[in-house]
């Protein structure tokens, strides 16, 4: 059997994760589909193919497909409304094109297979990856509905591998027998059971753990070094609730997880905006790492955000559409430091934020 492949499917990584083989033996001629032009949806991430007299797209005639990879390549395109229509090709042969729903909007750009593969290729095959990972076991409407958290877990993938950490650690050998996953939504939950190098050169025993999957976020303390003053938000929090804690509403920096194609840098500033309204003249670095490497994915990049804190600074905010409910606190930094060595932070980010602050603040307040 034959397909057009005219979008990310031709970028071979892409189509072996989801064929679940090597394509070796398949054959690939380029050709055209007349009268239809390839379009970019938002942001590049993927095209759309649409009726266009007198245009041409142009991709891929691939031969040699089994009845097994269709039904693969129809489960990872199927969750979003793309189904399989005959055409006949420019080179005259019919094959058959995966064709979106008429009713998805495509941007007026025409969507490009290198510009794609430079922005969205890796983080695209992380996805896919987990997509599927479902095969056989979810459908892929279930799958579709998930998708935005498996892209921003891909994007957690992809900046894991480039981060600073590493330097003077074991980078021993590792046997991974089995990774499941129990449970996947906003968040998910895997078991693993694995065999390890020793430090003394030996191998372990079976390793059976659970790890809770979240997505890397963006955690920002605001300073207003001329007026030496520090803003933290408050809202309610579904961890002390689980831990039985009776303040379940906590003070935190602002902070926000990083969405797929988008830098920490660029998660500070926007979650700075919906929370609190505020713009950063700068942002100093001051962290990246793991919350809880013992048991969860979540990673950190954590900054202070140098702005303006006059008094109408405090308020009320947050993204409605998200559920959030957030107040903004202004408050004189000796009083947040005086908070953090009476053990009053409770949120560990914050206390690390305000010791790295007394060591940096005169530096910070003379540049002001």
């Amino acid at each position: 059997m034959s397909l057009f492949l005219y979008g990310t499917l031709r970028h071979l990584p892409l189509l072996e994760i989801v064929l679940g083989h090597p394509v070796g033996d398949l054959v690939f001629e380029d050709v055209g589909l007349a009268d239809y032009l390839t379009l970019s949806g938002p942001d590049g991430a993927y095209p759309i193919i649409t009726p266009q007299p007198g245009w041409q797209s142009r991709g891929v005639k691939v031969s040699g497909l089994t009845e097994t990879d269709i039904e693969r390549l129809s489960y990872y395109e199927g969750g979003f409304g793309y189904e399989l229509r005959p055409f006949v090709l420019t080179d005259g042969d019919v094959a058959d094109v995966y064709m979106p729903p008429d009713d998805m909007q495509a941007d007026d750009d025409i969507w490009s297979l290198e510009v794609w593969t430079a922005q969205w290729a890796e983080l695209t095959c992380f996805a896919a990856e987990e997509v599927m990972s479902y095969h056989g076991k979810r459908s892929s409407a279930d799958v579709a509905k998930i998708f935005p958290r498996i892209r921003a877990r891909a994007a957690s993938c992809l900046l894991a591998q480039s981060g600073r950490h590493g330097a003077n650690v074991m980078r021993g050998n590792l046997e991974l027998i089995e990774r499941s996953r129990e449970y996947s939504g906003f968040f998910a939950f895997d078991r693993v059971l694995l065999k390890h190098e020793r430090f003394d050169g030996g191998t372990s025993e079976l390793v059976e753990r659970e790890v809770f999957v979240g997505t890397d976020a963006a955690i920002v303390l605001p300073y207003d070094p001329e007026r030496d003053r520090v803003l933290l938000v408050e809202q309610i929090r579904m961890g002390p609730l689980a831990r039985q804690d009776p303040v379940l509403w906590q003070m935190e920096p602002v902070a926000g997880l990083v969405d797929p194609g988008e830098t920490p840098r660029e998660t500070a500033r926007r979650e700075a905006m919906e929370e609190a309204g505020l713009t950063f003249r700068q942002l100093e670095p001051v962290a990246e790492g793991y919350a809880s490497p013992g048991a969860s994915t979540d990673f950190f990049h954590v900054f202070v955000g140098i702005c303006d804190l006059p008094d109408t600074a405090a308020g009320e905010g947050g993204v409605v559409a998200e559920g959030e409910d957030i107040r903004a606190h202004v408050m004189p930094f000796d009083d947040l430091l005086s908070m953090a060595e009476d053990r009053q932070t409770a949120n560990t980010p914050v206390t690390l934020l305000t010791y790295w602050l007394a060591h940096h603040r005169a530096r910070l307040r003379a540049v002001s």
